[in-house]
């Protein structure tokens, strides 16, 4: 967590993806991002300046500032993260792993960021592809069965039962 509210969060992350999609950031492509109305970001970004996050002049563009756009770089990374955790790993399709990863993104303490991180990239970094055990628990959340190749897995597939 960056200190920094949900909706701070959510302001600095947007500048930054805007920032890096057009020239300028003004107030109404803030709005127009978020689905809100232009006050709500005027309201914003007053706050942010006053924490050195963005510089703003009055109806001018928005800059991240240095410190901002740090902030704003590790809030983007961590939701990326989390959008791969949902949908490389868990399977789920891109628009509901990108609609939980916004909702998730500012909830996770550092730890659990971390330990998701390392679970990510050591999934990714592994040699064998398709990852084997990833390929078998997709099928299973798909279908409620554990695939062929899982069933041959003795750690997998009850011990029968015994005849006394």
């Amino acid at each position: 967590m960056t200190g920094y509210t949900r909706a701070m969060e959510d302001y600095l992350e947007a500048i930054f993806l805007l920032e890096r999609r057009q020239k300028v950031v003004r107030v109404k492509d803030v709005a127009s991002f978020l689905g809100i109305k232009n006050p709500s970001v005027v309201a914003a970004i007053k706050s942010l300046a006053e924490k050195h996050l963005v510089e703003h002049e009055s109806y001018g563009h928005i800059e991240l500032t240095a410190k901002g756009r740090a902030v704003a770089e590790e809030i983007y990374a961590r939701h990326m993260m989390l959008f791969a955790f949902f949908h490389e790993i868990l399977g789920l399709a891109p628009d509901v792993a990108e609609e939980d990863a916004c909702r998730v993104e500012h909830h996770l303490s550092p730890e659990a960021r971390e330990r998701l991180l390392q679970l990510v990239d050591f999934i990714r970094s592994c040699p064998e592809k398709p990852v084997r055990f990833l390929v078998h628990f997709q099928h299973y959340a798909r279908t409620g069965e554990r695939s062929d190749g899982c069933a041959a897995c003795s750690r997998c597939t009850p011990a029968p039962a015994s005849n006394p």
